[in-house]
C-alpha cells in the first residue's frame, strides 16, 4: 500500500513522495510558551506523533522537528504581569509542556529549535526579502510586501483583499494593511537584539521560516500544524520563504482539527480550557490518546468527561485482553500468520491518510478475536494459546509502537510488583481456598475482600483461580531544578506508572 496524506494546499489526499527516497523530514509549529499546556495542544502533538511513529515503522529515516516560540508578545505580557524576565516565563512553561509530552508518551523532537537561538537566521533572511524588495523598513520594523508575493493565498485560498492580518505592530506606517511584520522595534522593558534596523525582536512568522529552512531545508516534506495556523501564520511562512529563495518551501501540508468544547474551540484567550497535567491525571496516557484517535485528525474533535470516561473503558479492554492472553498463553510460541489481516487492516487505515478512527477498529477486531480464543487457551488448547500469544503481541506492537498507548507501559510496573508480592498472594489464596473448602465462607469473601482493597482482582477461571494487580498511575511533576542546575534529559519528566 501507498501512504496517502491530505494536503491541505492542493485540497487532495496525495500519495506521499518525499524529498530523498527512504527519508521524511517533518516540521511542526510547537507551543508559544506563555502558559499551561491544554488538551488541545495534546491533539495537535498526538496527532504528529503517529505520523512520526508510523513512518518510522514503514521504515522511514524520519527527522522530526518541532520548534519552541520562546520571544512572543503574550510571553512579554505574562512576564510584565509577573514582574519576571520573559526568558523565565518562556523556560518554566518550556519545562512544563516536555512534561507534559513525556507523560502523553509523544517521542521528544529529533530537534527542539527555540527561536531566541536563531535570531542569526531570522535576520539573513529578512535582509534577503529587503535586498530583493519583498520587504521594507518603517520607524526600526521590517515589514513584508504582501502583494509583491504573487503566490500569496494559496494555502488559505483568501484573495489580497480579504488578507487582513491581525494586528502585530500597532501605529506602524504600512504601504498595504496586508502587509506584516518580520522585525518589531524595541520598546522599553521588552527582550531585544541588535540589527541592521535598529533594536528589536523577530515577528512570530519569520521564526518559524528560518527553523524549518535551518534544520530541513528547501523542499522538505511535511509541515505541520492545527487548522487554526493555516492563516495567517502558514501562509506567511510560505511567503517568505519562496519569495526569499524562489523554491518550493514544503512538499505537503498537514493539518489537524481543533478541541471543540460546547461548540467552540478550546482556547486560553476564551478560558475554555482543560489542563493536559489534569486531565492525565485522571484519564492517564492510554485514554487520552484513545480518544485523540477517535476523529479523523482533520476534523474538529469534542471534549466532554463521558467521551473521556469511554475512551477510558476503551483502553482498559486492550490492556484486560493483553493480561489475560499472556495469562492464557502458558508459554506457547505465537503463531504470526494468525494476525497477517489484522496488521493489514490496521496498516490500510493509517495508509489511508492517518485514518486513525480505522487503526483503532482494526485494534479491536484483534482483541476481538483473542478474547473469543481465551477459553479455550485456559483450557490448555495449544493452538488456541499460540492464536491469543499472537494477538496479544500483535495488539502491544501497534497500540504502543505506532499509536503511542502504552499498554507495555501501564502492565509492566503491576506486573512486576505482582512478582514480588506472588508468595504472600498466594498464601493468602490457598487460606481462602482452604475456606472455601471447609464452607467457610465469611472467611474465605475477607481474604477476598483484603486483597481487593490492596488492588489484588482474583478471578475463579474454569482452569483455577487467577489474580493480578490493577494498574495505577500517576503523574510525578519533576521539581523545577535549582539556581544552577542543570535541567536534566532536555526538561522531560516521566510517567510514574
Amino acid at each position: 500500500m501507498t501512504f496517502n496524506l491530505h494536503d491541505t494546499l492542493t485540497r487532495e489526499t496525495v500519495p506521499f513522495q518525499p524529498r530523498d527516497d527512504g527519508k521524511a523530514a517533518i516540521y511542526v509549529c510547537g507551543p508559544t510558551v506563555y502558559g499551561d499546556t491544554h488538551v488541545g495542544h495534546g491533539r495537535c502533538a498526538v496527532v504528529f506523533d503517529v505520523l512520526n511513529r508510523y513512518l518510522r515503522y514503514r521504515g522511514y529515516d524520519v527527522t522530526f522537528v518541532m520548534n519552541v516560540t520562546d520571544v512572543d508578545d503574550k510571553i512579554i505580557v505574562r512576564a510584565s504581569e509577573e514582574a519576571v524576565a520573559a526568558y523565565q516565563i518562556a523556560d518554566r512553561y518550556t519545562r512544563a509542556w516536555n512534561r507534559a509530552m513525556d507523560a502523553l508518551g509523544v517521542r521528544p523532537p529529533d530537534v527542539q529549535p527555540r527561536a531566541t537561538a536563531h535570531i542569526a537566521e531570522m535576520q539573513q533572511l529578512i535582509q534577503r526579502l529587503i535586498d530583493l524588495d519583498h520587504a521594507y523598513v518603517s520607524d526600526g520594523n521590517v515589514l513584508f510586501r504582501v502583494r509583491s508575493f504573487p503566490g500569496y493565498g494559496k494555502l488559505s485560498r483568501r484573495r489580497l483583499e480579504d488578507a487582513q492580518q491581525p494586528t502585530d505592530v500597532a501605529g506602524v506606517v504600512k504601504e498595504e494593511p496586508t502587509d506584516f511584520a518580520l522585525w518589531k522595534a524595541a520598546k522599553p522593558g521588552e527582550p531585544s537584539w541588535s540589527s541592521p534596523w535598529g533594536d528589536g525582536r523577530p515577528g512570530w512568522h519569520i521564526e518559524c521560516s528560518a527553523m524549518a529552512a535551518r534544520h530541513l531545508g528547501h523542499d522538505f516534506d511535511i509541515h505541520g500544524g492545527g487548522t487554526d495556523l493555516v492563516f495567517p501564520h502558514h501562509e506567511n511562512e510560505i511567503a517568505q520563504h519562496e519569495a526569499a529563495h524562489g523554491a518550493p518551501f514544503a512538499r505537503y501540508w498537514v493539518h489537524n482539527g481543533m478541541v471543540q468544547m460546547a461548540d467552540a474551540k478550546m482556547s486560553k484567550s476564551v478560558g475554555n480550557v482543560i489542563g493536559l497535567e489534569d486531565a492525565l491525571a485522571r484519564w492517564g496516557r492510554g485514554a487520552m490518546r484513545v480518544w485523540y484517535a477517535t476523529a479523523a485528525y482533520s476534523k474538529p474533535l469534542a471534549f466532554s468527561e463521558d467521551l473521556l470516561d469511554e475512551a477510558a473503558a476503551e483502553f482498559d479492554t486492550f490492556v484486560t485482553f493483553v493480561r489475560n492472553a499472556r495469562a492464557a498463553s502458558g508459554g506457547v510460541q505465537p503463531d504470526p500468520e494468525v494476525t497477517r489481516r489484522h496488521v493489514a487492516a490496521f496498516e490500510e487505515a493509517l495508509d489511508d491518510d492517518l485514518n486513525l478512527p480505522g487503526a483503532l477498529a482494526a485494534l479491536h477486531e484483534t482483541v476481538n478475536e483473542g478474547n473469543a480464543l481465551l477459553l479455550r487457551a485456559d483450557a490448555d488448547d495449544t493452538q488456541a494459546q499460540a492464536a491469543v500469544s499472537a494477538l496479544a503481541t500483535t495488539v502491544v506492537d501497534l497500540a504502543d509502537q505506532v499509536l503511542g498507548l502504552g499498554i507495555e507501559a501501564t502492565l509492566r510496573p503491576a506486573e512486576e510488583l505482582a512478582e514480588r508480592f506472588a508468595p504472600l498472594v498466594d498464601e493468602l489464596l490457598r487460606r481462602r481456598d482452604e475456606a472455601r473448602e471447609a464452607r467457610d465462607f465469611a472467611t474465605a469473601d475477607a481474604i477476598r475482600d483484603l486483597l481487593g482493597r490492596a488492588g489484588v482482582t482474583v478471578e475463579d477461571r474454569p482452569a483455577g483461580v487467577r489474580w493480578h494487580l490493577e494498574p495505577r498511575f500517576s503523574l510525578t511533576p519533576r521539581p523545577a531544578p535549582q539556581p544552577g542546575q542543570e535541567e536534566e534529559a532536555g526538561g522531560l519528566a516521566t510517567a510514574r506508572i
